[in-house]
């Protein structure tokens, strides 16, 4: 990891200090078409490009707005790899809030169900990933402060924490969610009936173009990590129609309102 990004995102933090002296234990990264999760957190709004080291999202469904209140950070859309952002930008806003001191990582996604009992617009509890985008951030020079040079992946996503995110959705939605795999690729184009197939065989419940990079970066902070899926289409090969983007904000727009219940749920239960 180069050194230039330490010093980015401390000039980040300064900023963001300017507008606000809260420091937030919960950080969410909310996916596409999830962003209007954000107004159900109070909060000083600032816009991705204001900050230092923020590129502006180019992504339709993701808003570009860092939400910042006494309990949680909101980040109203992410940085993806597609995009032609570098792995460390990617991961920055996890840089971070971990110089920020934020304990807790929430990430969200909107991603394809390969597992074909999956229904479009459900939530899924991610319990481990597979990261098929053939980098990684922390390759290069060693910066001890995020982390170890060589770090356990064993238990990146907390079971305390999923334990948790379960229990709410019980009490909350009636019902606990499905857990799975989420296989990362690089995108932007979908992934191919084979490569749908092969994830399967990987054991992949899930497929997505996010995530795996964020979820790298919490692990290697020490952080704690949970992440949901909305599944808002059945990968190629499975669902009967082509896929397209409009698609997945639309049934992630559909998933708000649930996931919106586990979150804030979450947030009141860790602050």
């Amino acid at each position: 990891m180069d050194t230039a990004i330490s010093i980015a995102v401390d000039q980040a933090l300064a900023y963001i200090k300017t507008k606000t002296d809260a420091i937030p234990s919960v950080g969410i990264i909310l996916g596409s078409g999830l962003s209007g999760i954000g107004d159900a957190f109070p909060g000083v709004s600032m816009d991705y490009h204001e900050i230092p080291g923020f590129p502006r999202p180019t992504v339709a469904g993701h808003r570009g707005v860092l939400k910042v209140g006494p309990q949680a950070a909101i980040f109203l859309g992410r940085f993806h790899f597609y995009e032609g952002n570098p792995m460390s930008t990617v991961v920055f806003p996890i840089l971070l809030m971990k110089k920020w001191g934020v304990k807790t990582i929430v990430l969200t996604n909107a991603a394809g169900g390969v597992n074909p009992n999956f229904i479009p617009g459900q939530l899924v509890l991610i319990n481990d990933h597979i990261n098929f985008q053939g980098t990684n951030a922390f390759m290069g020079a060693h910066d001890p402060q995020w982390g170890p040079r060589f770090f356990d992946m064993t238990t990146t996503y907390t079971p305390a924490l999923r334990d948790k995110i379960q229990k709410i959705a019980k009490e909350k939605l009636g019902k606990s969610l499905d857990e799975g795999v989420y296989m990362g690729f690089t995108g932007p184009c979908y992934e191919t009936p084979a490569e749908v197939r092969m994830a399967s065989v990987l054991g992949a419940s899930l497929v997505g173009m996010s995530t795996v990079p964020e979820a790298i970066a919490a692990r290697s902070c020490g952080l704690d990590l949970a992440a949901i899926s909305v599944c808002t289409n059945l990968a190629a090969g499975i669902s009967k129609t082509e896929l397209n983007h409009a698609e997945v904000v639309e049934f992630g727009k559909k998933a708000e309102a649930s996931l919106q219940t586990i979150l804030t749920g979450l947030v009141a239960d860790l602050s």
